[in-house]
């Protein structure tokens, strides 16, 4: 699994979604341009607004504060490792378009907002709003391992968080080696494993029934998926 880069969002182990759109996801500049470790991706500038310098940013954040607050921020350019310093000026959210509109420092027409497209705006990895009750940030979920909570056996690891009516984590299963015991939990498991040569990963709802236990002190969650669950996901 490629690791991912750090997005500035969060999730609810709940039954709803904390940043569900209306609208469609508008097209993204290709870029290969990797987030530096210690830094988090906000947004990301995808084209002009107007003349006067503003800028369309699609947001990889939960935290509107992060673009209508004014302060500073970090640009990343395509193809640079270090991202430098840039005033937030203001910045305000398109209904129903999943946009935000920011003026930045510096940026006074058309052209030179032009030259920003395709970079990411960052913020310090430890520059982290505080979440409420049964809330997690994405980049603590991802890497966690994840157990069967009556049996105690690894199930896999989180590879990613996937939104949908209700968030999903994408588990890559655990490839047991030849000997390893196995728990009383067994059977769903082994079963899915032996239906694919080449197990990837099962999609588990991202919820309190399923996921009662987030224990990110102690790097592990625990479930109690339904029968059946393990295998409709292969």
């Amino acid at each position: 699994m490629n690791r991912k880069d750090a997005k500035d969002t969060k999730k609810k182990s709940g039954k709803k979604q904390i940043n569900s759109s209306p609208s469609p996801t508008p097209p993204l500049p290709h870029s290969d341009t990797p987030t530096p470790d210690g830094w988090l991706e906000i947004g990301k500038i995808v084209a002009p607004q107007g003349l006067s310098g503003e800028v369309r940013v699609y947001p990889q954040s939960d935290f509107p504060e992060r673009f209508e607050v004014p302060g500073k921020r970090w640009l990343l350019r395509p193809g640079e490792a270090e991202p430098q310093p840039i005033e937030l000026v203001r910045g305000r959210y398109i209904d129903g378009k999943n946009l935000y509109v920011l003026k930045l420092a510096g940026v006074d027409n058309c052209d030179s907002a032009e030259e920003l497209r395709g970079c990411k705006l960052l913020v310090h990895q430890s520059d982290r709003p505080e979440l409420g009750e049964d809330e997690y940030h994405v980049v603590d979920l991802i890497g966690l391992p994840v157990f069967m909570q009556e049996s105690g056996e690894l199930v896999g690891t989180v590879v990613d968080i996937i939104a949908a009516g209700n968030d999903l984590l994408d588990v890559e299963l655990h490839q047991q080696e030849e000997g390893e015991t196995r728990g009383q939990g067994e059977t769903s498991i082994q079963n899915l494993k032996s239906k694919i040569q080449n197990p990837k990963s099962v999609l588990i709802p991202f919820v309190k029934a399923i996921a009662p236990v987030v224990d990110l002190e102690n790097r592990r969650i625990e479930i109690t998926p339904p029968p059946g669950l393990l295998e409709v996901n292969d």
